[in-house]
């Protein structure tokens, strides 16, 4: 499996256009969503789930249907596109923050929402100890930034709906 994690073969596409009222950010593609080609598709991954739970999107989406989340203003990127498998199994020059600020610099959403708290640390280059779930000081000239815990199942021990409402409610909110 190490030979498909640094492999442009199994990198999602982005979904992104411009003016987006939320991008989904994670670190990298899991195995599984490499594999198949749709964000958060492992069985046991909350991602689906949350974004119904939380009043972000009307009905629960599959990880096969993530392209039609552009109809409602949601997009999605990793800051790994060409890495795959689980955080600590991708390498940490295949993650490209530079590349993925130029990215949000372009489609210019209105919020972006890390998926875990690694992939925050990534972004703001700190330790996951030092974050906190939720809305992150504002930044200028950047979209709001939240910082949601992680769905994934091997993150059970964090899980948390809250965060993933108080996004819907900033999003939500004229």
């Amino acid at each position: 499996m190490s030979d498909l994690r640094d492999t442009n073969f199994y990198r999602l596409p982005d979904q992104l256009r411009a003016d987006l009222r939320l991008v989904f950010v994670g670190t990298a593609a899991s195995a599984r969503s490499a594999a198949v080609g749709h964000y958060y598709a492992h069985p046991g991954n909350r991602f689906w789930r949350a974004l119904h739970e939380a009043g972000i999107t009307p009905r629960r989406y599959r990880p096969d249907e993530f392209a039609a989340l552009l109809e409602l203003g949601i997009g999605f990127t990793d800051l790994s596109k060409t890495g795959a498998g689980m955080d600590h199994e991708i390498a940490r020059r295949s993650f490209d923050v530079a590349g993925f600020m130029a990215k949000i610099a372009t489609v210019r959403p209105k919020t972006i929402a890390f998926t875990s708290k690694k992939a925050a640390s990534l972004f703001y280059d700190r330790p996951t100890s030092a974050l906190a779930l939720g809305r992150q000081s504002s930044m200028s000239g950047f979209p709001a930034v939240f910082v949601l815990p992680s769905p994934s199942g091997a993150a059970s021990g964090h899980w948390a709906l809250q965060p993933w409402r108080e996004l819907a409610e900033w999003i939500t909110d004229p």
